[in-house]
């Protein structure tokens, strides 16, 4: 497959009780589930349409039994699905990049939670590695990040210093970047979907699949 980087997406199957357990209440197992399979839907869609992207997917959880079960294997079966390995998340996303880099490809990785990401954005975020010694980071609106991209993928390793979901993890990944020496290009700001505050929020900007599953609850 050539392509001129590739886009990492970092996934956990959309089992009803294990994924999004904060939209519960108002949202039941079954609906939050079914909300992160919108949001993994509605990102991979963007992936797909992203110009010059190698689709790869880290997965981990039991696809077999995620909410829309069929939608997502036919959505990942035309990309490149590798198993997430390590015991912290840390551990996962620096495997996650070594495990997905390719010779002479820079690497964008994001995660589920921004279903309102577009092909223009990702682009955007993989114009700007345009050597070993720059990379590119979005912000999310509750401290953490959204993207992560690498004109060298080894410099993941950084992430394994790096205080994971705390409202200080988005900067402090910024700092760890600059202290190994990457010019780094900050994305848009973005809000991660973690709450059904910030599943409105966004189910206001966007549509596809997500503001329907959004509205299922709420209505």
């Amino acid at each position: 497959m050539t392509g001129s980087f590739c886009l990492l997406v970092v996934a956990k199957a959309p089992v009803p009780g294990f994924v999004k357990t904060r939209l519960c209440p108002p949202a039941t197992p079954d609906q939050a589930a079914d909300i992160a399979a919108a949001a993994l839907l509605d990102t991979l869609d963007a992936v797909a349409a992203t110009p010059g992207a190698v689709p790869v997917v880290a997965a981990t959880g039991d696809w077999g039994t995620a909410a829309r079960a069929a939608e997502l294997a036919h959505a990942l079966w035309p990309m490149t699905v590798i198993r997430q390995r390590g015991n912290s998340f840390a551990e996962r996303l620096v495997n996650a990049h070594q495990d997905a880099a390719m010779p002479g490809l820079p690497v964008l990785q994001i995660g589920m939670d921004t279903p309102q990401v577009t092909p223009d954005l990702l682009a955007q975020g993989a114009a700007s590695l345009t050597s070993e010694e720059k990379a590119a980071l979005g912000l999310a609106e509750d401290g953490g990040w959204w993207a992560l991209g690498l004109g060298d993928p080894a410099a993941a390793k950084v992430l394994t210093g790096v205080p994971m979901s705390r409202a200080d993890t988005g900067r402090r990944t910024l700092r760890a970047l600059t202290d190994i020496g990457l010019r780094t290009t900050e994305l848009d700001l973005l809000s991660d979907v973690d709450t059904m505050a910030d599943a409105e929020r966004v189910a206001a900007r966007c549509g596809g699949r997500f503001a329907p599953a959004v509205r299922a609850v709420l209505s």
